[in-house]
């Protein structure tokens, strides 16, 4: 099993910053990706952004590219979202999640419980 953690959520401004950290812990050779997923309200959970431990790919949702960053330290085993010119649309509370190379196909094996980001206009 692998435990995820996640901090850092609250509320920013629009056109601010944070940063979510996601502390693993557990049988973390299990998963060869590690990922931040989101869920507006009344809407359904979507991938925000992925990265491979390896660290020679990341892959992110359309909406976020240019604003956001993951990124991750194999050695704390911690992984990063920092994420920038934040819109009201980026609330959410957000998921951090690990798994296999195949996690497009077959989703994430594991989740953190969330941190909630409000971003007010």
């Amino acid at each position: 099993q692998v435990q995820l953690v996640e901090s850092g959520g609250g509320l920013a401004r629009a056109g601010g910053s944070l940063r979510l950290s996601c502390a693993a812990s557990g049988r973390t050779y299990r998963s060869e990706v590690m990922g931040w997923y989101r869920q507006a309200p009344g809407k359904g959970r979507e991938m925000v952004a992925v990265i491979r431990w390896a660290g020679d790919y990341t892959y992110y949702e359309e909406a976020v590219k240019g604003r956001f960053t993951i990124s991750g330290d194999g050695a704390k085993n911690m992984v990063y979202l920092q994420m920038n010119s934040l819109k009201p649309d980026d609330t959410a509370t957000y998921y951090c999640s690990a798994g296999g190379l195949n996690w497009y196909s077959l989703g994430m094996d594991y989740w953190g419980k969330g941190t909630l980001v409000t971003v007010s206009s």
